[in-house]
């Protein structure tokens, strides 16, 4: 049992790492043109949040067992980190100020969590209360490809749906509620059970509309900037930005 336990952890890491490095071709757009254009902010500082709080949650003392939950949260907080500053660096002045206003809010609140998990919780209470901060933005994080979906079934296309990050979050998802159930952490299964089923809707999609891959266009670019392009889900136990 400890060893599948482990074996799910790697796994959830490395799909997780492919998700968090997903949106590099976005910013890679932005660092050549030095705009952010149309894009927003507010997925990858959301995304952040959700990284440090599920990284909080994995560490020892506050989750035992959990510590590769740690490991790829830790890693996504610091990719993220460098989206927000590129991020921050390129975008006009209006939108630098919400995404800098939002980028204290969230480290306000990590901060918040941190300490009173340290100075007023102990044990399981600890476990608990960090538990819920990570599940409550997890989930959140997995429902970013709702707006997604919705516009494949408007369009009848998947043209702005792809299927790899389809395939990685249903991975992804499906890694960590696997990894959440045999070490019976509900703060891990119930989030990424919830990411398992999304990414499962949408593989449904794109083999129901697989064939359909054009039109629509100006509809559904907004959605695909601020859903896929700009955080997939990411893990919380993982949790997936798409």
């Amino acid at each position: 049992m400890d060893v599948l336990h482990f074996v799910f952890g790697i796994f959830g890491n490395a799909t997780g790492l492919f998700l968090f490095l997903a949106p590099t071709i976005t910013f890679y757009r932005i660092m050549k043109n030095r705009s952010t254009e149309q894009f927003s902010g507010i997925p990858y500082v959301m995304t952040l949040l959700n990284c440090l709080l599920s990284a909080w949650y994995g560490l020892p003392f506050v989750s035992p067992h959990n510590i590769l939950v740690s490991v790829i949260n830790g890693t996504g907080a610091a990719i993220e980190s460098v989206y927000v500053l590129i991020f921050l660096i390129f975008a006009p002045k209006k939108e630098k100020a919400r995404v800098a206003a939002l980028l204290s809010f969230v480290l306000a609140v990590f901060s918040a969590v941190v300490v009173v998990s340290l100075c007023a919780l102990h044990g399981n209470t600890r476990k608990i209360f960090c538990g819920f901060a990570a599940t409550i933005f997890s989930i959140i994080m997995y429902a970013s490809p709702l707006s997604i979906m919705r516009i494949v079934i408007k369009t009848k296309s998947v043209e702005f749906m792809p299927f790899f990050l389809s395939l990685f979050v249903f991975l992804c998802g499906t890694s960590w509620f696997i990894y959440g159930l045999l070490g019976r952490d509900p703060f891990i299964a119930v989030p990424n059970g919830f990411g398992c089923g999304l990414g499962t809707l949408q593989l449904i999609l794109y083999a129901i509309y697989r064939k359909n891959k054009g039109g629509a266009e100006e509809e559904a670019q907004k959605s695909v900037d601020d859903s896929i392009e700009m955080g997939l889900g990411k893990p919380q136990g993982p949790q997936s930005q798409q």
